[in-house]
């Protein structure tokens, strides 16, 4: 029978996303709380923002919420209609950073992994410069087709005598010309972007990591010292007569290596390993909801 210590350590749960480099890459911003989207109208900026551009307001029991695009970035549509009431949370404008972004595409479960632990990401550009912090840039959310707002048209002469002319050639000028293009929909997706220093490719591959969750210095055990799991397992503690005494564990953290025991032992057990085995199922699929974790 083989045997182990509880340990303590810095633990942190992980999830790996596979992205690329990507040329002005398109991000959403959300709404900070539920209310009532009034949109500005945004003029086409003749060089890249050094300044957050203010480009909504959300109005909420009187009081107003600005919406700004952060430096560096510019306007790409709006995607609801103006005046719409919005929840706290939804996209409600995009767009597009200047420059250099990587870009990771997430499925359903691993948004709702990292939904609220956005804060920390490292990126590893493949046979190239990382890993290195990774600031996230808006929301992970899918975003519809933004849209951009005509001009305002021009106001009808109030002179009666005015007579009417021909109706003038338009050619496009410089507003035209420079107008942005709308943001096209994407599914859901990380951006993120990297320190100044650091030299990248458009078009290379790059792994980026989100760290969900930490516990310092967390009793940890072998995953194979534990059956159960979702917070709920045992274990097996080895009495000094070489005889066993299982007990309930409420398990943390796990890295796919070690679990974290948040309550249930001491520190101070010898626990067997492997862990105790499950009840069998009972008939008609009754059986421990936990799942196995380790065990036999």
């Amino acid at each position: 029978m083989t045997t182990v210590q509880p340990t303590r350590q810095d633990l942190a749960n992980k999830v790996s996303l596979s992205g690329k480099v990507t040329i002005n890459p398109v991000f959403g911003i959300v709404a900070p709380v539920a209310g009532q989207v009034r949109y500005l109208d945004v003029e086409t900026p003749q060089r890249t923002p050094s300044k957050p551009t203010r480009v909504a307001t959300i109005w909420a029991s009187g009081k107003a919420h600005r919406i700004e695009i952060p430096a560096g970035a510019v306007f790409a549509g709006r995607l609801v209609d103006d005046r719409s009431n919005v929840t706290a949370g939804m996209p409600i404008v995009s767009a597009k950073k200047v420059g250099y972004g990587l870009v990771a595409d997430i499925d359903g479960e691993q948004a709702y992994k990292i939904s609220d632990a956005l804060a920390t990401v490292q990126a590893q550009i493949k046979s190239g410069p990382g890993p290195f912090p990774c600031k996230v840039l808006g929301t992970i959310a899918a975003l519809p087709a933004g849209t951009i707002p005509d001009p305002p048209a021009a106001e009808p002469s109030a002179d009666p005598s005015a007579q009417p002319s021909a109706p003038p050639v338009v050619r496009p000028g410089p507003d035209q010309q420079d107008r942005p293009e709308p943001s096209e929909p994407t599914g859901m997706r990380l951006v993120c972007t990297a320190p100044a220093k650091v030299k990248l490719i458009n078009g290379a591959s790059a792994t980026l990591e989100v760290v969900t969750a930490r516990a310092a210095k967390a009793l940890v055990l072998p995953v194979e010292a534990v059956a159960g799991g979702q917070g709920r397992g045992k274990v097996d503690v080895v009495q000094p007569d070489g005889t066993r005494e299982t007990r309930d564990v409420v398990l943390g953290l796990s890295d796919g290596k070690v679990v974290q025991i948040k309550s249930g032992l001491t520190g101070d057990e010898t626990v067997a390993v492997p862990g105790p085995n499950l009840p069998p199922a009972k008939p008609g699929g009754e059986g421990d909801p936990t799942g196995p974790m380790g065990g036999k």
